[in-house]
């Protein structure tokens, strides 16, 4: 046998692990993968995803602004920043560790799940922020996720211990789903979930949807006249492999059906529970939000670059009191 030198035989090594590695994790990118003929009512075939920014370290929590930006969270990088869509400028609104979901109240406040300081915040455009709630009953929340408004015009948000800070003790011995009132009265409404992390209203406030990155899984609620939630049941799930991604982000259309981020990309349910499709993606996304004037864009927090993709279907906005 003729003997291969150290050198050459390492290289070879590398090149054979390598080639395992792809063989085991093809390459991501952007395909329609419908599983029902109504997914085609939703996003057209010929859809093009297109990139409105790139070079972020972890991105997250987007929201629409109608003077043409994104809020977007950079978990990495530690900042948040307005993205403009028309040329991917970026502005830095405030430095912060570990910022995450994201949304403006009726007010036009920004709300936004500030992991390290373990607390709901409110940002102002310049950057300056007051924190509206960072306690449970006299102890502080593990690390809030992501935020919606409610039906109510009450906040309603996710503390699982997905970005609890290294070497920060848990003082809450549970992951809960919270609502914040007007008058900075935090309630707990459930317990239920082993990670809870994104979270939704159907157009009409009658059901509230919460996913689990843990257990992954949606699961759906009543919501009472109060707000307090009703006959919690396991509305779906988005299993997949190992580093495929996890349920995170969520948002809904006029019409009730479901975005929810998910292995491989975003997971389209309608108001009954079928999966409709998956818009699988060239990097993993985390979470998304509805933009442009007429709310018929995703725009898409997938990792290191934000992404737009132009839909049939309109967005459900919460925040606002009457969604164009």
């Amino acid at each position: 046998m003729k003997r291969v030198s150290l050198p050459l035989a390492l290289l070879l090594i590398g090149i054979v692990s390598l080639s395992s590695i792809r063989a085991v994790a093809p390459e991501r990118r952007f395909e329609l993968l419908a599983e029902s003929p109504k997914f085609w009512t939703l996003v057209d075939r010929d859809a093009k995803l297109t990139t409105v920014a790139t070079g972020f370290g972890f991105t997250e929590g987007p929201v629409w602004d109608p003077a043409g930006f994104l809020y977007v969270s950079d978990e990495e990088i530690n900042k948040i920043y307005r993205v403009y869509v028309s040329d991917g400028r970026k502005e830095e609104v405030v430095s912060l560790g570990d910022p995450d979901g994201n949304t403006y109240d009726r007010e036009h406040h920004l709300l936004d799940c500030a992991s390290v300081l373990r607390a709901i915040i409110q940002v102002e455009p310049d950057g300056k922020y007051k924190i509206p709630a960072d306690r449970y009953q006299g102890k502080r929340f593990n690390s809030p996720n992501d935020v919606v408004i409610g039906p109510d015009g009450a906040t309603y948000f996710t503390d699982p211990t997905l970005d609890l800070v290294k070497g920060e003790k848990q003082e809450i011995p549970f992951q809960g789903v919270y609502r914040l009132d007007s008058n900075g009265e935090v309630r707990l409404l459930t317990r239920d979930l082993t990670q809870p992390n994104g979270l939704a209203f159907s157009p009409d406030g009658k059901s509230f949807y919460v996913d689990d990155s843990e257990q992954r899984n949606i699961r759906v609620y009543g919501v009472m006249p109060d707000g307090s939630l009703s006959n919690g049941r396991i509305f779906g799930e988005e299993l997949g492999g190992k580093g495929d991604g996890v349920p995170d982000g969520m948002k809904v259309d006029r019409n009730g059906n479901l975005y929810v981020t998910g292995p491989k990309g975003i997971w389209v349910w309608d108001p009954q529970g079928r999966h409709l499709g998956t818009i699988a993606m060239p990097e993993q996304p985390a979470n998304l939000a509805w933009g442009d004037a007429d709310y018929g864009t995703l725009y898409i927090t997938a990792t290191t670059t934000v992404y737009r993709l132009k839909a049939k279907a309109h967005g459900f906005v919460p925040y606002l009191s009457n969604s164009p």
